[in-house]
């Protein structure tokens, strides 16, 4: 007999602080915000004896489906789904079919790969007869990067997955932090919705070089390095401009993160979102942030002034471009959430 589990986890953007929760950092200061299109995942478990492997896994985005035992090899870019696995795994008497959706390509720079995992993890955990709060499958999603895979990683993606919400994440000891829910308006809820884009920027995120020399450069300080801090203060400054509604200076926020981002390596702005910078400052756009660590493609966040007609005009001047694409958004406000 089957048992079915489904769990949704929201994508990050506006990662105002970004940077500043990684291990090289020593303490952070995060602003970001949760959306839709959710990752889904959808679990079906069954008797272990009517299956010839435990684990079959369906991943939709790439098009491809493969079984595997745990703790057999897997293709190298579904590493992480195998890792989450061992991390929590089912009951050897049961064999486990899951399916992945995104709404977002791979590799926007919007933390798909950590709502993936801490998605993957909450139906596990379920599935297990466990219950583990928001904090613990985000910490349990870091793991499987850090621990299982061997990666580097911040803390932020995997934290905004799990709660959702729009969160001042403030880590006071790698990988330790706290994360605290800003609470506005619905009205203000509203308005922030209407007023983001989320622009694809027409190929996947692809900076892992540029990454290393940057890190490279960071870890070589004593301290905490003095590059982090901007980022920390465009963080509280989205923070407190969003407590105020101030849409003004929440786009002078997302702008002066985007430059110290630039100012910690040239390339982390890259040139399609230079190019789209370039489009949506002509049309009125009040900020703009380079989503994730930043680099060649990925993704930006955009804040408009609130005209509808400018907006219009301004998807259409940034679509004129080929590979450029609008993807539809809304703010989420539950975080991970598992059923069955």
């Amino acid at each position: 007999m089957a048992f079915r589990i489904n769990s949704a986890a929201p994508i990050r953007i506006c990662d105002n602080g970004g940077w500043t929760d990684t291990w090289f950092a020593e303490y952070g200061c995060v602003f970001n915000i949760a959306v839709a299109p959710h990752v889904r995942v959808q679990l079906t478990a069954t008797p272990r004896a009517s299956a010839k492997q435990q684990v079959r896994i369906n991943a939709t985005t790439y098009g491809e489906s493969f079984a595997f035992d745990l703790g057999q090899p897997v293709p190298e870019r579904h590493r992480m789904l195998a890792a989450a696995l061992e991390e929590l795994p089912p009951p050897d008497e049961v064999a486990v079919d899951v399916t992945i959706a995104s709404g977002v390509p791979g590799g926007a720079a919007t933390g798909t790969s950590a709502a993936v995992c801490v998605a993957l993890l909450g139906a596990l955990s379920h599935l297990r007869g466990e219950h583990h709060t928001a904090h613990e499958i985000a910490y349990a999603a870091h793991r499987v990067e850090t621990q299982r895979m061997g990666l580097q990683s911040g803390i932020q993606d995997q934290l905004c997955a799990a709660y959702g919400g729009i969160n001042l994440i403030e880590m006071f000891e790698y990988p330790h932090a706290s994360v605290s829910p800003l609470r506005v308006p619905e009205a203000t809820m509203w308005e922030l919705e209407h007023r983001l884009l989320l622009l694809f920027l027409g190929k996947t995120h692809s900076s892992s070089a540029v990454h290393e020399q940057v890190i490279r450069r960071l870890e070589s300080y004593g301290g905490s390095p003095p590059q982090m801090e901007p980022l920390r203060q465009a963080a509280r400054q989205a923070r407190d401009a969003l407590a105020r509604a101030d849409w003004v200076a929440l786009g002078q926020a997302m702008q002066a993160n985007t430059a110290a981002q630039a100012a910690l390596h040239p390339a982390l702005v890259g040139s399609e979102a230079s190019e789209a910078i370039a489009i949506a400052q002509t049309h009125g756009v009040l900020g703009w942030k380079v989503n994730g660590a930043g680099g060649a493609g990925g993704s930006l966040t955009l804040l408009c002034d609130g005209e509808v007609q400018r907006q219009q005009e301004v998807v259409q001047a940034l679509q004129q471009n080929g590979s450029f694409r609008v993807i539809p958004i809304q703010l989420d406000r539950q975080g991970l959430r598992v059923w069955a």
